[in-house]
């Protein structure tokens, strides 16, 4: 192939306009290295003036022939915004080689887009491609990870090293190199995915609000026989948490919404059944009750969010056996 495929961008906006403008400012160089890439923020009904500031920096920066704004009309959560923009280009008579889901908090270094585009070019099976990441300090965050499951929620409800190793294998975070390596799943912050995986596969599942969307995705290319790889040449900026709180540096001090235990429990019951996701989350609280019990003996401070194992428990799959669907909730943040 001359050059890189046309490439469809989405960015899904809630309350972070200036950081939508900040990110569309680094695109810029991307769209000029990347010929044919357009770029779509979905505002999912932020309840601040967001939209409106993105609509005048795209105007007053003369960004209008490679972006746009869409307003969807309810806050839907990330797979429906990101689904706002797939659906129709995927139903257009010139729908993209592959969409760019992109977010937010994010600022892409130069060359980020064309290294992924050249990868899926160079490698047929490959579906799904992500970035390497570094903080706003510029600290690097190297890391992808595997599918959770029961081993992986026995070693991080523990909280033990020699458990941690013993169950290397089985953990969720993996810490990366400098080369390109097959992963199993990838963060939805910077993701490439090939147009034909959408076609096989569907779109991402609404039924998550937010959280574990992206993992359930991959999940579903890996069955259909695509492959998802790290591709750490491509370098994006991100900052963590703005719209949610779950993650970054307020992530222990912040109540962890309901929306993210939903969205686990979904994806439990979804993929491996009610009697594993029951199990899974058994094995969960037994663990963390003995790491609770031991900070307490060595007087370490409580690593975790406010009433994280009461809340765990309300949402557990051991009281509810169907699988949650996406209320859409308002108010992240």
């Amino acid at each position: 192939m001359a050059g890189p495929a046309p490439v469809l961008v989405v960015i899904v906006n809630y309350r972070t306009g200036g950081l939508v403008v900040k990110s569309l400012r680094s695109l810029a160089v991307e769209v000029r290295d990347c010929p044919g890439t357009q770029v779509l923020v979905v505002d999912n009904c932020s309840d601040d003036d967001s939209a409106d500031v993105i609509a005048a920096a795209i105007a007053a920066e003369g960004w209008s022939g490679w972006a746009r704004l869409h307003r969807a009309p309810v806050n839907g959560g990330f797979s429906y915004g990101n689904n706002c923009g797939i659906r129709p280009a995927m139903a257009s008579g010139s729908p993209p080689h592959a969409f760019w889901l992109l977010n937010p908090d994010t600022e892409v270094r130069p060359g980020a887009l064309r290294v992924l585009v050249d990868f899926l070019d160079a490698h047929p099976r490959a579906g799904i491609a992500g970035s390497s990441f570094e903080e706003a300090d510029g600290k690097l965050w190297p890391h992808a990870f595997r599918f959770p499951s029961i081993w992986s929620e026995l070693a991080s409800g523990l909280r033990l090293g020699f458990v941690g190793a013993l169950l290397k294998k089985h953990t969720v975070l993996m810490r990366m190199g400098d080369d390109v390596e097959r992963v199993d799943w990838l963060p939805g912050s910077s993701m490439l995915v090939r147009a034909d995986v959408f076609r096989q596969v569907g779109l991402m599942d609404e039924g998550y609000f937010l959280y574990f969307e992206e993992t359930d995705f991959c999940l579903r290319a890996a069955q259909a026989g695509w492959e998802c790889w790290y591709v750490p040449q491509s370098r994006v900026m991100h900052i963590a948490g703005q719209s949610t709180g779950v993650t970054g540096e307020q992530a222990m001090q912040n109540r962890r919404p309901d929306y993210w235990f939903e969205s686990r429990r979904r994806y439990w019951i979804k993929h491996h059944g009610w009697p594993y996701a029951a199990a899974t989350d058994l094995v969960w609280m037994a663990a963390f009750v003995v790491w609770r019990i031991r900070a307490a003996i060595q007087r370490k401070p409580a690593a975790s969010p406010p009433h994280y194992l009461r809340d765990f428990l309300r949402h557990s799959a051991l009281f509810h056996t169907t699988m949650p669907s996406n209320a859409r909730l308002q108010g992240i943040g």
